[in-house]
């Protein structure tokens, strides 16, 4: 099951329209519910690969965040920042009536779900983070840094494909064509025109202006707050954001239940269709959100 229904509610501060999509469960009662949270350039598409794995067995709430996808664009760019996305989260959790959800983030997303879990302590059973932890490398920031907000928009989807590929190859060294052009699908939009942009608002590259030069806080503080909660974290072999010395790290500082897995072949971020992912994330919600 991946059909989904349309939700649009209000931010946090009341001023933007926000989009959502919300995947019913078949599951008495609508079953557990998990909110899943994309990255800084993505939206709520980028879980349609996991959502055809765990559609039916849990609610699924997938937003764009502000500034991405279908929600508006917010006209303060400096509003473009984990805390404010975790108010909108909370605002779209209570426009849904929906209460203790597993959280899933990856990069960004998993940011703000160690912020939510700060703000609102043991509201969340079970947190899935994908490719991301208290410590960022500085190359992949950089690497972040380089493209997020550059560039007119494409021809066609062709080049839109290819300038996925030229951003993402690396990190997905075993992609053909047709994977490119669903990237491509996932993460751009077609303008009336029929030229092809990126489906955010530019000005999120705002965030990144000071890469490299300004030291990075200090997030450890956040990740012990989680406490005894269930933790997945996953991490791509290739990945230039999250190392390997981080991810052990935040299993030793981890007071619960802490389970990871290293995809194969994947840079930042593991898509979540991997055999590898899947089969972690199933186990790991059956032993914890069902």
């Amino acid at each position: 099951m991946t059909d989904y229904r349309e939700h649009r509610y209000q931010s946090a501060c009341g001023q933007l329209e926000l989009f959502a999509r919300d995947y019913p469960s078949d599951e008495p009662g609508d079953g557990p519910a998990l909110l899943l949270m994309h990255g800084l350039t993505r939206n709520s598409a980028d879980f349609s690969p996991l959502a055809a794995h765990l559609g039916g067995r849990y609610r699924l709430i997938v937003p764009d965040q502000r500034g991405r996808g279908l929600s508006q664009f917010d006209p303060d760019p400096a509003n473009y920042r984990p805390d404010i996305y975790a108010d909108d989260m909370f605002a779209l959790l209570a426009s849904l009536g929906v209460e203790r959800p597993g959280l899933i983030g990856t990069s960004m997303g998993g940011l703000m779900a160690m912020v939510m879990n700060a703000m609102q302590p043991g509201s969340f059973p079970a947190i899935v983070f994908n490719d991301v932890g208290p410590v960022l490398d500085p190359e992949g920031l950089a690497r972040i840094g380089s493209y997020v907000g550059g560039g007119k928009p494409l021809a066609n989807w062709d080049a839109a494909a290819e300038a996925c590929a030229a951003i993402n190859g690396d990190a997905f060294p075993g992609f053909g064509e047709e994977d490119w052009q669903a990237w491509a699908r996932r993460t751009c939009r077609e303008l009336p025109d029929g030229r092809v942009e990126f489906a955010y608002d530019p000005a999120i590259a705002s965030g990144f202006a000071d890469v490299g030069d300004t030291p990075q806080a200090d997030l450890w503080p956040l990740w012990d707050m989680l406490g005894e909660t269930p933790v997945l974290a996953l991490r791509g072999a290739l990945s230039d954001l999250l190392t390997a010395e981080t991810l052990a790290e935040m299993e030793r500082r981890h007071a619960g239940p802490f389970a990871s897995v290293t995809v194969a072949g994947r840079g930042h971020a593991p898509l979540l269709d991997e055999p590898q992912a899947v089969a972690a994330i199933t186990a790991f919600l059956e032993d914890h959100l069902s």
